[in-house]
């Protein structure tokens, strides 16, 4: 996967993707909201296009399964925002689900689990390491960019809410894992591993909070 073949257009669209980034976070709200769906939206379809049209079939078909999984994570983002309550998403504008999380995140992963693990050359443990690094810094622009920010009571570092690092490190395990075993399966095959593999970062994302917010460790003995 890591053959130079065809990687020229792809760099490409990723440059395109932080330009158009740019432009749209310099918008106001609302403007600015529907100018990040846009971009994101497009630069989803462009990696799509640009793959097939280079035939990297085997980038063609990770950028496949991981836009399933980006469709999917706008539920562990809704659990953080809506139920556990340490997650918030700034209304700059375009529609939103639930008026709780922009529609534009179900496009939004895609970025950087692919970076991550096309680089990795989907390898599990250094599929895990890219992805924490990636998104360690996605989660320290986040805020300022305004996309979104920890709130609630967590431990931060550089303004990062601790717990998610390990959580998203174990994403793009769990991606790059369910990838190797679904990639030549159905839709319906690969939909299901995007949807498991979302429903195991919730997990990873409620026992790494539990484990550095909640917890104390106390052993106690009644009498």
């Amino acid at each position: 996967m890591t053959a130079t073949r065809g990687l020229g257009p792809i760099i490409g669209v990723h440059v395109g993707l932080f330009a158009g980034g740019a432009v749209a976070l310099a918008l106001d709200p609302p403007a600015q909201g529907w100018g990040v769906l846009v971009v994101v939206v497009a630069y989803a379809a462009a990696l799509l296009w640009v793959c097939r049209a280079t035939g990297r079939r085997d980038l063609l078909a990770l950028a496949g399964f991981l836009a399933l999984v980006s469709v999917f994570q706008v539920l562990p983002d809704w659990v953080l925002a809506d139920v556990i309550g340490t997650l918030r998403f700034p209304d700059t504008g375009g529609p939103r689900v639930d008026d709780v999380i922009p529609l534009a995140m179900a496009a939004m992963w895609l970025a950087p689990l692919f970076i991550a693990l096309a680089l990795a050359d989907c390898r599990p443990g250094r599929s895990a390491l890219l992805a924490g690094l990636v998104f360690l810094g996605a989660e320290i622009l986040a805020p300022t960019l305004g996309l979104w920010e920890p709130v609630g009571d967590t431990h931060r570092l550089l303004g990062v809410a601790v717990y998610v690092v390990p959580a998203e490190a174990a994403l793009g395990w769990a991606a790059a894992t369910a990838f190797t075993y679904v990639r030549d399966s159905s839709l319906l095959a690969r939909a299901g591993a995007a949807l498991a593999v979302s429903t195991f970062y919730l997990g990873a994302l409620v026992l790494t909070h539990f484990v550095v917010d909640v917890a104390d460790w106390r052993i106690t003995a009644g009498n």
